[in-house]
C-alpha cells in the first residue's frame, strides 16, 4: 500500500516501518507514526480476506476472555490492528491460556456457521449454513468442511481412486464417529495452531489470524495438536475448566482431517499420505 494513503488512514505521518513475522499470504509490518503510536499493518490482499479477518477478531473480542488485537481499520487492501509487543512466557502461561480457551468455548450461538464466509489460510471457508446445517453439526462439518475440501482436492487432481474410496466410506461412518459428542455451537478461533497465538509483554496469551465460526470446540482443540506448540498444562487446564465428552481423543483425527486436506490443497502432495492415513484409521 502507498505510504501516503496509509498515513491518511492513520491520520498521522509514518516515521518508521519494520517487518513482522507472519504467514505467506500478506505483508505484515510494524508501523510507527510521528505521534509515537504503533500499529500492526497487513497489506497485499485484494479480496475480502482482511475484512473477514477483522470481523473474526471483533467476534473473538466479544467474548472478553482472552486478549485479541483491536481492529482499527480494514478494507480490501489493508488491515490495521493494535500492535502488541511480544513478551516471554512464564511457567503459568499455558495453564492460564487453556482456561481462557475453555471460557471462550462457552460463548454460544443458536446455529452453526457464521454470518459470512471467510478464509482458512488462503482457501475460502464456507460458513453460511444451508438447510439442516444450522442445527446439525454433522451436516455442517461434513458439507462445509470435509466435502468442500474434497471437492477442491478432486479439482486439483489429488483425489485418486484410493482417496475417493476412503472419503466416501468415511461419509457413511461420520454419524457414528461423532455420536455422543453433541453440544451447542460455540465460538471457535478456527485455525488455532502455534503460529496463531503469541505472548504479550505481561505474559498473557494473545490469539491472532483467526478463521472464526461457531462450531464444535473439539475442532479447535484438534488443530492445536496437529503441528504441536501447546504445552501439556494447556490441555489439563482446559479440561479442568470445561471437560470434554468421553471419546474426544478418538474424534480428533476427523477434525485434523479438515486442516490436512486444506494443506493438501494449498501445498500439494506432501500432505496426501497424512490425509489418507487419517481417513483410513476410522474404516
Amino acid at each position: 500500500m502507498d505510504k501516503n494513503k496509509l498515513s491518511e488512514i492513520l491520520e498521522d505521518e509514518i516515521v518508521a516501518t519494520s517487518p513482522l513475522s507472519g504467514g505467506c499470504i500478506a505483508n505484515t509490518q510494524k508501523v510507527t507514526t510521528q505521534s509515537g503510536k504503533e500499529y500492526a499493518v497487513k497489506t497485499a490482499s485484494h479480496n475480502k480476506m482482511f475484512i473477514n479477518e477483522a470481523n473474526g477478531l471483533r467476534e473473538l473480542r466479544k467474548a472478553n476472555v482472552i486478549r485479541v488485537p483491536e481492529v482499527l481499520y480494514a478494507d480490501e487492501s489493508c488491515l490495521v490492528i493494535e500492535f502488541i509487543k511480544e513478551g516471554s512466557r512464564n511457567s503459568g502461561f499455558f495453564k492460564k491460556f487453556g482456561a481462557e480457551m475453555a471460557h471462550l468455548h462457552q460463548f454460544k450461538s443458536d446455529k452453526f456457521g457464521f454470518f459470512e464466509d471467510n478464509f482458512i489460510g488462503s482457501t475460502p471457508q464456507k460458513n453460511i449454513p444451508e438447510g439442516n446445517e444450522s442445527v446439525s453439526w454433522i451436516d455442517f462439518y461434513w458439507n462445509k468442511r470435509l466435502r468442500y475440501q474434497f471437492d477442491l482436492a478432486e479439482r486439483n487432481g489429488y483425489a485418486d481412486n484410493q482417496f475417493k474410496r476412503l472419503f466416501f466410506r468415511l461419509e457413511k461412518k461420520i454419524p457414528k464417529i461423532l455420536e455422543g459428542s453433541e453440544e451447542p455451537p460455540v465460538l471457535l478461533h478456527g485455525d488455532l495452531w502455534s503460529g496463531n497465538y503469541m505472548c504479550d509483554e505481561n505474559g498473557n496469551a494473545v490469539i491472532i489470524d483467526p478463521a472464526v465460526y461457531y462450531g464444535h470446540r473439539e475442532a479447535d482443540l484438534a488443530m492445536t495438536k496437529l503441528f504441536g506448540g501447546f504445552g501439556s498444562d494447556f490441555y489439563s487446564s482446559y479440561h479442568e475448566t470445561f471437560p470434554l465428552k468421553p471419546g474426544h481423543e478418538h474424534r480428533e483425527g476427523v477434525y485434523m482431517l479438515y486442516h490436512v486436506l486444506n494443506h493438501l490443497n494449498l501445498f500439494g502432495t506432501g500432505y496426501y499420505r497424512q490425509a489418507v492415513s487419517l481417513m483410513d484409521k476410522y474404516l
